[in-house]
């Protein structure tokens, strides 16, 4: 039997983020799957564990720290860039609160395969092919020291480049050292995979290919280049 993750209490409690708090533009949303939906590649428990527990209290200390600041109403996106000038406390949690929910929407039980169209030809052209590219992807999620992320992006001139960010930063930030629009993620804290994998992280990262929800990431990054082409100054 499938483990149901749409509870009331779920429901009640996005509700109650999104109705009751002091920020309304940042909210805990439901995950699109159940638990058990991505196995065998990631289980129910780390799932349940991940998302009900980690991930909720970033959520929780992110309203927290944001009491009696001037970013109280303002989303995650206007708040990311210019997050160097608030305490560690914002910076640490609304990173985990963003990183975990972009993480999220980056897989699907249905997921798998590889890119198509422009996006594709883009990979291979930026890392030589798919399977460089996938080789380099996974260089950046096992080099990260401890704890982090390894992450696809667009830069401001169009190009796709791959960069890792520790604890929960993310390119995003004014603090980063590559800055860039994420439109790929995965999450190589311990917590995301220990239970099934131990201390084998290369397995994990493996195991993330086939989960990988493409057509989202195509999406992200078609977004991407048309936020790209409407900033860019003209010559």
């Amino acid at each position: 039997m499938k483990t149901t993750l749409f509870t009331a209490a779920t429901l009640a409690f996005a509700t109650w983020c999104s109705a009751e708090t002091n920020t309304p533009a940042i909210t805990f949303q439901p995950l699109p799957y159940a638990y058990d939906a991505l196995e065998p590649h990631i289980d129910a428990k780390t799932m349940e564990i991940h998302y009900s527990r980690h991930h909720k209290a970033y959520f929780t200390n992110t309203l927290k720290a944001l009491e009696g600041t001037d970013l109280v109403g303002k989303t995650m996106e206007a708040i990311l860039p210019i997050i160097g000038k608030y305490p560690a406390a914002v910076r640490n949690n609304l990173g985990g609160h963003y990183n975990h929910t972009f993480f999220w929407s980056c897989l699907s039980p249905k997921g798998g395969g590889q890119p198509t169209g422009v996006l594709l030809e883009k990979i291979n052209n930026a890392f030589g092919s798919f399977d460089a590219f996938k080789e380099a992807f996974k260089k950046a999620a096992m080099s990260r020291f401890g704890s982090g992320w390894a992450w696809l992006c667009v830069a401001q001139d169009g190009s796709l480049f791959i960069t890792s960010t520790p604890n929960q930063d993310n390119p995003l930030m004014d603090i980063a050292e590559k800055k860039g629009t994420p439109i790929l993620v995965i999450d190589v804290w311990e917590h995301a995979y220990y239970l099934k994998y131990q201390n084998l992280r290369a397995s994990f990262v493996d195991s993330f290919w086939n989960i990988i929800n493409w057509p989202h990431v195509q999406s992200l990054f078609e977004q991407a280049e048309k936020t790209n082409k409407t900033t860019t100054p003209q010559k």
